[in-house]
C-alpha cells in the first residue's frame, strides 16, 4: 500500500516498517486489519512510526521511503486524417490492397480500437465533438460552417491551463465559413482557434486554400505559408517535422491535421493521390459494402489507396522523427479519422449517413499509458477522444465533457464486460437524422420533409435499421417490416434516452409505413 504519511509501500516489503511484523508480498498488513476495525489510519500510523523509532528502526524507514521525482507530462500527438475508412487500414484485416505499414506498426505495438464510430459524420461537427466531448449540437458546429462556441472547455484550452503548449497544422474547420460573419476560408482570428495558442499553421477551411499540389496555409499573424509541386500530405508532414525538430521547453500537445483522402471539392469533387496512383492501385479490391451499390466508386477508388497510402507514409515519417528527436518514449501518438467514406453509394456525396462506411472510423493510440499491444472490441466514440487523452496526461476533464475517457478498457476487465456499446449518432446536411448504433444494430430516424436547416426535429420518422450481425455491408433495409416490430420498438425508446442525455428534447418517433 502507498500511504501518505510515510511513502512506504509496506506490503511489497519483507517487512511491514509501519507494523513492524513480518508480511509477504501482497498480504494484508495489521495496519490494514486496524483499519477494518475502525481505527483512525493517520493516528495508526503515526503511532507506528514512533514505534519503529523506539525500536531503533527509523534509518531502515528512512531507507525505505522511495525518493519522489517528477513525472514528466507525456507530449500529444494528434494526427487526424480526413475520410479516412476503418476497413482501409490494414491492421484491421478486412483488405488486402491497402498499404498501411506504418500504421499498421503502430497497431502493432499500442492500442486499437477497432470498433470506434464517429458521432457526426461530417468534418466540422465531427471535430468539434472530438475536441469538447461534447455532441455536434451542443458545440454550436451541427453543419460545417459554423464556429465552434467559445464557452466550451476544449482538449486544448485544459491542456494549455496544465502547462502544455498547443499547437496546430492544417485543417481546422471550426471558425466561421463566412468573412462577414469574421472568418472565411483561410486565416483564423485567434478567438476562433479553440484553445491553440502557440503555434498556428493551417487553414479553416484547407480544401479551398489549397489543392493537391500547391496553396496556401496561414501562421499566427495572418502570414502566407505556400508550396508547390509537392504533394500536400508531405508538405503538412514538412511543417510537423519544422516544428518537433525545435528545442521544446514544456510539453506539447501538436495536431497534425491532414485533408486527404477527403475529395478536393472545386475539383468536380473528385479524390487525387499521388501522381502514378491510378496506375499503381487499378483492380484493386473493392469494399463488399460497395459492390452492389451505384455511385463513383470505380472511378475513385484508385486514388482514394493512393491517398491513403501517402497518409501512412507520414505518420511514418513523424513517428521517426520523434525517435530520432528522443521524444518518442514519452510522446502519446493518436491516428483517427473524422468520419469515412461510402462514395456516394448511400446519398449525393461521401459521408453524411449512418452506413459502416460513413461513421466507422481508425482510431489507434500508442505512448505512455498505452504501450502494448491489444485489440479493444468495445464500441467507443469520437466524443471518448478529449477526457481519455486528458487522463493519460493527468488533466482531469471538465465537467462539462460528456465523453468518457477509454483508460478503464485497457486494464479493467469489470469495466470491458459493462460497456455499454452503444452511441448517438447526429446527421445534418444530407438529412436532420438521428441513430442509435449498438454492436448488433443500426436504426436510424429522420425528419421525413427532408428539411435540413435545422439541427433538430420535433418529429421523426423510422428510414434505416440494419442487423449488423446478419448483414454487416448493410445492404438490406428493414425499417418497416414487421417481423422486425418489436427490436424497432425497443431501439427507438433506447434512441429516445441517448438523445435526452445529448441535451435534446424527447422527440415523438412515427414507425415506418412502408416497407423500402
Amino acid at each position: 500500500r502507498d500511504w501518505s504519511v510515510t511513502g512506504v509501500q509496506t506490503c511489497a516489503l519483507p517487512i511491514c516498517y509501519v507494523c513492524v511484523l513480518p508480511t509477504q508480498q501482497g498480504e494484508i498488513c495489521v495496519s490494514e486489519r486496524q483499519e477494518k476495525k475502525g481505527v483512525d489510519r493517520r493516528q495508526f500510523l503515526m503511532s507506528g512510526v514512533a514505534t519503529g523509532a523506539a525500536l531503533g528502526l527509523g534509518g531502515a524507514i528512512a531507507e525505505a521511503a522511495p525518493a519522489k521525482t517528477a513525472v514528466a507530462k507525456p507530449n500529444i500527438v494528434l494526427y487526424m486524417s480526413d475520410q479516412f475508412r476503418w476497413d482501409f487500414l490494414g491492421a484491421n484485416g478486412l483488405n488486402g490492397s491497402t498499404r498501411t505499414p506504418n500504421l499498421d506498426s503502430l497497431a502493432a505495438k499500442g492500442k486499437n480500437f477497432n470498433f470506434a464510430i464517429t458521432n457526426q459524420p461530417v468534418c466540422a461537427p465531427a471535430r468539434s465533438v472530438m475536441l469538447t466531448g461534447r455532441y455536434a449540437t451542443e458545440t454550436g458546429v451541427w453543419h460545417n460552417g459554423l464556429p465552434l462556441s467559445e464557452s466550451l472547455p476544449t482538449l486544448a484550452t485544459e491542456l494549455h491551463k496544465a502547462g502544455y503548449s498547443t499547437n496546430l497544422i492544417g485543417k481546422w474547420h471550426l471558425a466561421p465559413g463566412t468573412e462577414a460573419a469574421g472568418g472565411g476560408t483561410g486565416f483564423v482570428k485567434p478567438e476562433f482557434r479553440g484553445g491553440f495558442m502557440d503555434l498556428w499553421e493551417g487553414s479553416n477551411a484547407l480544401e479551398h486554400t489549397t489543392h493537391p499540389y500547391e496553396g496556401t496555409i496561414y501562421d499566427g499573424d495572418g502570414k502566407e505559408i505556400t508550396f508547390k509541386d509537392e504533394y500536400r500530405v508531405d508538405f503538412i508532414t514538412d511543417r510537423a517535422e519544422r516544428f518537433l525538430r525545435q528545442k521544446h521547453e514544456k510539453p506539447f500537445f501538436l495536431f497534425i491535421s491532414q485533408l486527404e483522402p477527403h475529395q478536393q471539392n472545386d475539383w468536380e469533387s473528385r479524390i487525387i493521390g499521388p501522381k502514378g496512383s491510378v496506375e499503381r492501385f487499378q483492380n484493386s479490391h473493392v469494399p463488399p459494402d460497395l459492390r452492389n451499390l451505384p455511385g463513383n466508386w470505380q472511378q475513385e477508388l484508385p486514388d482514394y489507396y493512393g491517398a491513403c497510402e501517402a497518409i501512412d507514409s507520414s505518420v511514418g515519417r513523424v513517428r521517426k522523427i520523434l525517435d530520432e528527436e528522443k521524444l518518442a518514449d514519452n510522446t502519446i501518438f493518436v491516428f483517427l479519422s473524422d468520419h469515412g467514406c461510402h462514395f456516394m453509394t448511400r446519398n449525393q456525396e461521401y459521408k453524411r449517413s449512418v452506413h459502416n462506411a460513413s461513421s466507422r472510423i481508425p482510431l489507434l493510440i500508442h505512448g505512455p499509458g498505452f504501450e502494448t499491444a491489444q485489440q479493444i472490441s468495445q464500441m467507443v466514440g469520437i466524443i471518448d477522444v478529449a477526457p481519455t487523452l486528458l487522463e493519460a496526461a493527468g488533466v482531469a476533464p471538465p465537467a462539462t465533457m460528456k465523453g468518457t475517457s477509454l483508460m478503464p478498457l485497457l486494464r479493467d476487465e469489470k469495466a470491458r464486460a459493462a460497456w455499454p456499446n452503444e452511441h448517438l449518432i447526429q446527421i445534418s446536411e444530407s438529412m436532420t437524422g438521428r441513430a442509435i448504433r449498438t454492436r448488433d444494430w443500426t436504426y436510424c430516424v429522420a425528419e421525413i420533409t427532408g428539411t435540413t436547416n435545422q439541427q433538430a426535429a420535433a418529429v421523426y420518422q423510422e428510414y434505416q435499421m440494419y442487423d449488423q450481425r446478419n448483414d454487416p455491408y448493410e445492404q438490406t433495409n428493414l425499417a418497416g417490416r414487421k417481423e422486425f416490430r418489436k427490436q424497432a420498438d425497443e431501439l427507438r425508446e433506447r434512441l429516445k434516452k441517448l438523445l435526452v442525455a445529448a441535451g435534446e428534447p424527447v422527440p415523438e418517433i412515427r414507425p415506418a409505413k412502408l416497407y423500402p
